[in-house]
Formats: structure tokens, C-alpha cells, sequence
């Protein structure tokens, strides 16, 4: 078998495949067994029917058909490895010369990652936010450890802001009515938290346990969202929440430190670290921008089709599963459908192209990476980037916990990972 391949744009080849006839007997042979055992010939068992007895029953145009069907995926898996082409579509595939005895001719046109050249990456320069954290980013991290560390007691007495409640919801439309599904019983709620519907904490507090009250609000999810509604509401039960102190008894109850002191540096530094990987998110997705805005890439259509269709398909179940009409979604965007068409298609070619983007970096690299995580290393590594202030951000040596990696520190750390070696006077000693 030989093949040869003709481009026919930037994104489109044309494979044509030669193959002798003895090396498709094979495949014939095969289909005559395949055949044989699917037919009941009176005096032959299945599966030994002789190969002219299937063409006299059955028809060799039958068996060709069979065996050219059998053969036609392995000769264009090994068409696209002589030619290295990584396909981006299934192959309209055409057999082109086919007749009994004869050599077999196929054509396939299918879809191909066009050829990009890269702009220098050294070249790109981008701004990202600064790292900085501050002593409120710390305590609040600090506070939600307490609160998560927090105890309920009954209590008796009006509900209060803060207080853990369980409590019925019924709604009701301006006509009275119970709204289907718009309903709950032995729901838990922490008061303040504003989670739930607007007007609830204000009607909660103050309210006595097994007490009921009614405030007007909107729906706020679903088919019905912003439909005006009476809630009824039943305090079933209040319980206060109690906070630890921060103290040492609190820090080595939750943690693994010792002093508050060490609690508050450990978590700056998991903060400073979750802080470098937004950095490093923020810069891949810049330099991809820059890049993506500057190359030329054709686009094979039918790719950007079938990725359009699974978009929209994804957005649409989405919807459905929130239980959100199109036309719903539609005006909280602020768009009509053709707008989000528009958007929809912009955002799906970008995508396409950032992802040859990123596999010309693989195929331009002399390492054989394939990760897109790792291409995307490479970019960063290649291009300048700076937070707000202008410092210039290491972010090449970004470990995967958010740290910086740096080179004397690594080299001394394997040095001191090597087996120490033990003299026999120590072993002695």
C-alpha cells in the first residue's frame, strides 16, 4: 500500500491510497469466513462453505463489498501515519477505483491543524494583579476556621441575628394560591446569612419559636424568577451559634500549630501561594489573548460548526437543568439571540485557535510535551510578566502548591535528600 497527500487549503488534504490487489486478498479471504459462517448451506457445516458456493448463493459483489468495508478503516489509520497527519474531522471518503482483480484506489479529504507561525513569545508583555495580602484577608480566613469550629445551643428566646434555625416556607402568588415547588419543611438556616430569599432574615428575627409571620419578596431561581410572592414562615426551632475565641486552646483544638502567631503566618503564606496561582492563571490567559489576537490561523469550518453545536447544546442542558427558559436567560444577559449567537461564535473560534496555538508550542518544542498545562508552563516562562507595581513575577518556576521554586534552595535540598554515608568508626562509636 502507498499513499499520497494534496493540500487543498491551509486546514483540508487530500489522502489518495494505492493498494495491490494480492494485498487485499486478505481481507477477501476474510469476508468469505465471515460470510460462510452467517449462511446455512445444506451438506456444509457453517463456516467451511466453499468460497465459490458463497459467490453462487450470495454473489461476489456481496464479499467484495464485505471485505472492502473490513479493510478500508485499517489502510487510512496507516495512510495518516505514513503521512503524520492528526485529523480534526472524520474523512469524506471516496473509492475511487474498485473493480474484481484489480489494483484498489481510495481517496479520503478530512480536516488538519493548520500551520502557525508563533509571534516571539520573549516579546509579550502582560500585567496581572499584585499578590498582596493583607491583614483583613488574613483574619477573615482566620474567622471562618472559628465559625466553622462553632457549637449550637438551644436557646430560649426570639430568633437573632446569626442564630441557627430550622423553619417551614410556604408561597403564595398575590392571589393566594401555593405556588407549585415554591415550598419547604425542615429547612436549616442560619439567619443574616442572605442566601435564601430577600425579606427572610428581617421577618426571622425577633420571631418566638413555632411563631408564623408572612412578608412579600420575589422568587429568585427557576421559571418563576422575579414573580412577586407572599411567604409564610413557621420558626420551628433556634439555636444560638457560639464562636471560639482565638486563643491557643482554640488554634491547637482546629490545627496543627501551637500560638495564634503560627496559625496567622501559615495561613499568609497559604494565601500569599493561592495568590501566585490566580497570578499564574491570569498571566496564561493574557499571553494566550496576545498571542490568539495576533496570529493567523485558518479555521476549518466544520470544526468550528460541531464545536459551535456542542457549545450550544451544553448551554441549553445547563438551562434546562436550573430550570431556565432561553428567552429567561436571555434577558438577565441582556442579549437577544442573535447577539448571544454572535458572542457564542467568537468565543468558539477563539478557543479553536489558542488550542493550535498551544499545540504549535508542542510541536515548535524540543522537549515532547503534550500537557496542555505544561505548553502553557512554556509560554509563561517565555514571556515578561508583571504585576500592578512592575515587579517582573517568576512565574516559570511556579511549583504546583503555589511556591517558587529556587535553584540553591532545590540543589541544596537534594543534596541533603542523599543517603548519608556512615563511616564503620561511627558504627562503632
Amino acid at each position: 500500500m502507498k499513499s499520497t497527500t494534496e493540500s487543498l487549503s491551509p486546514t483540508r488534504v487530500k489522502l489518495t491510497i494505492e493498494v495491490p490487489f494480492e494485498e487485499f486478498q486478505p481481507s477477501l479471504d476474510k469476508a468469505y469466513k465471515t460470510i460462510g459462517a452467517q449462511i446455512t448451506i445444506p451438506g456444509f457445516r457453517k463456516g467451511k462453505v466453499p468460497a465459490a458456493i458463497v459467490d453462487q448463493r450470495i454473489g461476489r459483489s456481496a464479499v467484495l463489498d464485505e471485505a472492502i468495508n473490513g479493510a478500508l478503516p485499517g489502510w487510512y489509520s496507516e495512510a495518516l501515519q505514513q503521512a503524520e497527519i492528526q485529523p480534526l474531522s472524520q474523512p469524506e471518503i471516496d473509492l475511487t477505483k474498485f473493480s474484481d482483480g484489480e489494483d484498489i484506489e481510495i481517496t479520503a479529504e478530512l480536516d488538519v491543524r493548520p500551520t502557525i507561525e508563533l509571534p516571539d513569545l520573549a516579546a509579550i508583555e502582560v500585567q496581572v494583579a499584585d499578590a498582596e495580602v493583607t491583614d483583613a484577608d488574613v483574619d477573615e480566613q482566620i474567622d471562618a476556621l472559628r465559625d466553622r469550629f462553632a457549637v449550637t445551643l438551644d436557646v430560649d428566646r426570639a430568633a437573632a441575628d446569626g442564630d441557627a434555625v430550622t423553619i417551614d416556607l410556604v408561597a403564595r402568588d398575590k392571589d393566594g394560591a401555593d405556588i407549585e415547588g415554591a415550598d419547604a419543611k425542615g429547612l436549616p438556616y442560619t439567619i443574616g446569612s442572605g442566601t435564601l430569599l430577600d425579606g427572610l432574615d428581617e421577618a426571622l428575627i425577633g420571631l418566638d419559636k413555632g411563631a408564623t409571620t408572612t412578608f412579600s419578596t420575589e422568587l429568585v431561581g427557576g421559571e418563576l424568577k422575579g414573580t412577586p410572592v407572599d411567604v409564610t414562615v413557621t420558626l420551628n426551632d433556634v439555636k444560638e451559634r457560639q464562636v471560639a475565641d482565638l486563643d491557643e486552646e482554640f488554634v491547637q483544638t482546629a490545627s496543627e500549630f501551637d500560638t495564634v502567631e503560627e496559625l496567622k503566618a501559615d495561613v499568609r503564606e497559604r494565601l500569599v501561594r493561592g495568590k501566585r496561582m490566580e497570578q499564574a492563571a491570569e498571566a496564561r490567559d493574557l499571553v494566550l489573548e496576545e498571542v490568539v489576537g495576533t496570529v493567523e490561523a485558518p479555521l476549518p469550518e466544520t470544526v468550528v460548526a460541531e464545536e459551535l453545536q456542542g457549545r450550544r447544546e451544553q448551554i441549553m442542558q445547563q438551562l434546562s437543568y436550573a430550570g431556565i427558559s432561553f428567552d429567561t436567560y436571555l434577558e438577565d444577559e441582556g442579549q437577544t439571540a442573535e447577539e448571544f449567537e454572535a458572542e457564542l461564535e467568537r468565543r468558539v473560534r477563539d478557543s479553536i485557535v489558542a488550542q493550535f496555538v498551544l499545540d504549535q508550542v508542542v510541536a515548535d518544542s524540543e522537549i515532547g510535551i503534550e500537557n496542555d498545562e505544561l505548553t502553557q508552563h512554556i509560554i509563561m516562562q517565555q514571556a515578561t510578566v508583571k504585576d500592578a507595581s512592575g515587579t517582573v513575577l517568576e512565574l516559570g518556576k511556579l511549583r504546583a502548591d503555589g511556591s517558587i521554586a529556587d535553584d540553591e534552595v532545590e540543589t541544596t535540598d537534594e543534596s541533603a535528600d542523599a543517603e548519608p554515608e556512615v563511616s564503620e568508626e561511627s558504627d562503632k562509636a
